[in-house]
C-alpha cells in the first residue's frame, strides 16, 4: 500500500471541514447546510430576477388619405362668423319686406267691402272684369246705376224678382238689364246685412268701376255713402238706418227699399 502524503491529507480534511463533513475526531457541525444557491448569491440573484423581454417595436401609424389631411389643415371658420351667418336669412327676409310697398289701409265702408266681394268674384271676377256675371270696369256700373240707391236695392233684392213681380229692367231702363247669360244676379239678403251690402257696392263703385271719388260727379255720392266718414254706413252699421227708412232720416237720398222696383235714369 501507498501512504499518502501527510499535505493531502490535511488539505483533504480541511476541504471536508469547510463543507461540514468532518471525520470523527473534528467537532460537529451545527450550521444549516447550505444550498449551492446559497453559495453563490450572484447566481441565485440572477436565477431570481425575472427575465427581461424586449419590447416589441410599434408600427408607424398609417398616413391619411389626401382629403382627410386636407380636411384637418384647412381654417375653420370662427364662432362668431358662424353666429353672423345664421342671422343672414331674418336679414334678407327684412330687407325684401323693407322694399315692398306699404300696404293701403282703407277704413270704412269701402275697406269692409274689399273683404266681402271675394264672395262676388266667382261671378265677376276680381278685378270686376266679369265673367258669369256683368263687367263693372270702364264706368259701366254708374251707367247703369246712375244713383247707389238702386244698386243697392238690386244686390238686396237680386235681379229675378224683377222678372218675377213685372217690374223690368233694374237701374236706368234705357240700359235694359235684366239676365245676363241666360242667369240672374241672386238676392243677398240673406247672406250679407244690410251695412255689407252697401260697403261691398262701394268696393264696386269705386274700386272697380275707375271711377274716382275726387271726380266732381260722384264726389257728393261719395262723402255721403261711401267715404270712412259716412253717417249713412255707421246708421246701417247700428241700426238706425235701414234700407226702408233711409229716405226718411236722411235728406237728399233715393228710397232703397227691401223690394224690386222701377230705377231711376240719370239726371
Amino acid at each position: 500500500m501507498t501512504e499518502i502524503p501527510e499535505h493531502l491529507l490535511k488539505r483533504s480534511k480541511e476541504r471536508r471541514a469547510s463543507l461540514g463533513d468532518g471525520d470523527a475526531g473534528a467537532a460537529p457541525s451545527t450550521a444549516t447546510p447550505a444550498t449551492v444557491a446559497a453559495s453563490t448569491p450572484a447566481v441565485a440573484a440572477k436565477a431570481a430576477a425575472p427575465a427581461k423581454s424586449t419590447p416589441a417595436v410599434a408600427k408607424p401609424p398609417k398616413p391619411d388619405p389626401h382629403y382627410i389631411t386636407a380636411a384637418k389643415t384647412r381654417k375653420r371658420i370662427p364662432f362668431w362668423a358662424m353666429a353672423t351667418l345664421s342671422l343672414l336669412p331674418i336679414w334678407g327676409f327684412m330687407y325684401v319686406q323693407g322694399l315692398k310697398p306699404e300696404t293701403k289701409v282703407v277704413a270704412g265702408p269701402i275697406g269692409s267691402g274689399q273683404k266681402i266681394y271675394s264672395s262676388c268674384a266667382s261671378c265677376h271676377l276680381a278685378n270686376g272684369a266679369g265673367g258669369s256675371g256683368r263687367s263693372f270696369q270702364a264706368g259701366s256700373l254708374q251707367k247703369t246705376f246712375p244713383h247707389i240707391e238702386d244698386q243697392l236695392n238690386l244686390v238686396y233684392t237680386g235681379s229675378q224678382a224683377y222678372r218675377d213681380t213685372n217690374v223690368g229692367p233694374y237701374g236706368d231702363a234705357s240700359r235694359g238689364h235684366l239676365g245676363y247669360n241666360g242667369a240672374y244676379m241672386p238676392a243677398q239678403k240673406a247672406n250679407l246685412t244690410e251695412a255689407e251690402i252697401l260697403a261691398v257696392v262701394c268696393h264696386e263703385r269705386y274700386d272697380l268701376a275707375g271711377v274716382s271719388p275726387e271726380d266732381p260727379k260722384w264726389a257728393a255720392e261719395y262723402t255721403k255713402w261711401c267715404s270712412p266718414d259716412s253717417a249713412i254706413y255707421a246708421g246701417l252699421e247700428d241700426g238706425s238706418l235701414t234700407f226702408d227708412n233711409l229716405s226718411e232720416k236722411v235728406a237728399d237720398v233715393l228710397p232703397v227699399g227691401t223690394v224690386p222696383r222701377a230705377g231711376t235714369a240719370a239726371g
